[in-house]
């Protein structure tokens, strides 16, 4: 039903033809400050389509995001000590 998709994070020298990184995957965040791009690509195109973004002229730098890997779901095994501070 969803396909797996991986984040990218393209340094560009230019914002202006950095629109056209639309034709690899969904942009979701243009830093106009910083010159970057944060887009996000199909998972099993992934290699392909970096190595496809880093021939472009403006590309600087393409980054993979490991933001999915990350756990997101916490522990706690730290008892509460709030009850100990209250008066």
């Amino acid at each position: 039903m969803f396909t797996e998709r991986a984040g990218l994070i393209v340094w560009v020298s230019d914002l202006k033809p950095a629109r056209n990184l639309e034709r690899y995957g969904t942009v979701y965040y243009m830093s106009k400050k910083l010159h970057y791009v944060v887009m996000y690509v199909h998972k099993e195109q992934l290699e392909d389509t970096m190595r496809n973004i880093q021939r472009l002229p403006y590309v600087k730098k393409v980054e993979r995001s490991y933001r999915s890997e990350i756990k997101t779901e916490y522990d706690r095994n730290v008892p509460d000590k709030t009850r100990f501070y209250t008066y």
